[in-house]
């Protein structure tokens, strides 16, 4: 780690860079109708630090004006039914065990909106407000019970006359996560049981298998166990409890308001990941060039596409194929992203069904959570499709 170091968001000590990206789309779920658009997207810098005090990881270079959060955005995932599995074990598990029956629910960054609304009508005395400014759909639903406003959470909402609030894949795309915590304490300040819920992704589990496609822009804070419970210490919050689920790739964490509020003189966390990211940068290079070589055998082979057009679809795509000469198209369960365009490189997004008849070969599947279900669909489809998974790539020395 040899370049210049920049200040820790959390602890203010010194962290260093370990990845460097230039010129990378700021938007991963930006729908393009063209592939031109999809080319002309906006872009960003990727200078991601390690805090070897507290763990903390961010991109230093962030810029939060290069974002706009709109319609034209779509990062849903509930096509999948592994994923929709995954959303009704966190509902169950928040009615059921964490008693969220009865409640006054807010969900920081709602989505479309699906969460909250199965978390509402999970019980019939629930009311939920969901706040988006990429949410599309009824302002008010379920007589009222269910209503959204199309905007950032901030201190206007932030009122403290929530029971529970959510916020599922929110703080990784903040840059001042503290404020946000903030924000979210002040919601339930006023609650005789107050209950904050978060998932985020876990960074540990990205750098021991040294998935390099899992590092983009509009993620530019990164959460160990320890360091989540560190950030909401500093944030006035006490930690209930850190687990991992969805395979390990995310933290599921609830907290609650410290009895004594914002204690900033908080002692460090045991630091887990060591030297991670160090060896994360060593390999990293050389990681993306076997993968090259994996695409050079497969396209040998035939024409080869990439199994899904989120975040991780379209960094692969962008680092190993900016130009789109080699990849012939990605595919995707969510119907809004199909007959698009992929941000960057302008790859065209396709059907999982349109695979055969463009005479695709191979695909390349980033995430191994799905897997099962992709094999059960080919199998369904009497599909003759060479599904690689490209993560062993990643955690072979």
């Amino acid at each position: 780690m040899s370049a210049a170091p920049d200040r820790c968001p959390l602890c203010q000590e010194i962290g260093w860079p370990f990845v460097r990206r230039e010129g990378v789309p700021v938007h991963q779920n930006q729908l393009c109708a063209t592939a031109e658009e999809a080319r002309a997207v906006v872009v960003g810098d990727l200078r991601i630090c390690h805090c070897t005090t507290c763990d903390f990881v961010w991109n230093a270079a962030f810029d939060p004006d290069r974002l706009s959060y709109h319609h034209a955005y779509d990062n849903r995932q509930t096509c999948s039914p592994r994923f929709t599995d995954h959303l009704e074990s966190l509902i169950a598990l928040l009615v059921d065990e964490r008693g969220v029956r009865g409640s006054r629910i807010v969900e920081v960054g709602c989505g479309n909106g699906d969460f909250l609304r199965r978390l509402v009508l999970a019980d019939p005395q629930n009311t939920g407000s969901g706040f988006d400014p990429s949410y599309r759909g009824p302002s008010e639903d379920l007589d009222g019970r269910l209503s959204f406003e199309r905007s950032f959470f901030g201190p206007r909402e932030a009122t403290g006359t929530a029971d529970a609030v959510v916020s599922r894949h929110v703080i990784e795309h903040v840059d001042e996560p503290l404020g946000l915590l903030e924000l979210m304490r002040a919601a339930i300040a006023s609650a005789p049981d107050p209950r904050l819920f978060l998932e985020t992704p876990d960074v540990a589990w990205i750098l021991e298998r040294r998935v390099v496609w899992d590092f983009f822009y509009e993620h530019c804070s990164y959460f160990t166990p320890g360091s989540i419970e560190f950030a909401a210490r500093l944030a006035g919050l006490e930690m209930v409890g850190v687990n991992l689920v969805f395979g390990g790739q995310y933290m599921w964490a609830q907290a609650r308001p410290a009895p004594g509020g914002v204690e900033r003189a908080v002692s460090r966390p045991a630091t887990t990941l060591g030297s991670a990211a160090e060896d994360f940068e060593r390999a990293e290079s050389q990681l993306w060039e076997r993968l090259g070589d994996q695409l050079a055998e497969l396209l040998a082979r035939g024409p080869v596409a990439v199994w899904g057009a989120g975040a991780k679809g379209v960094t692969f795509a962008n680092q190993l194929d900016p130009a789109g000469e080699m990849l012939a198209c990605v595919a995707d369960l969510n119907p809004a992203k199909q007959g698009g365009f992929l941000p960057g490189t302008g790859h065209p997004i396709l059907s999982p069904g349109e695979l055969d008849a463009q005479g695709i070969t191979s695909a390349i599947l980033l995430n191994p959570n799905y897997e099962p279900e992709i094999r059960e669909m080919l199998t369904g489809a009497q599909s003759s499709l060479n599904l690689v998974g490209a993560d062993q790539v990643g955690v072979t020395n």
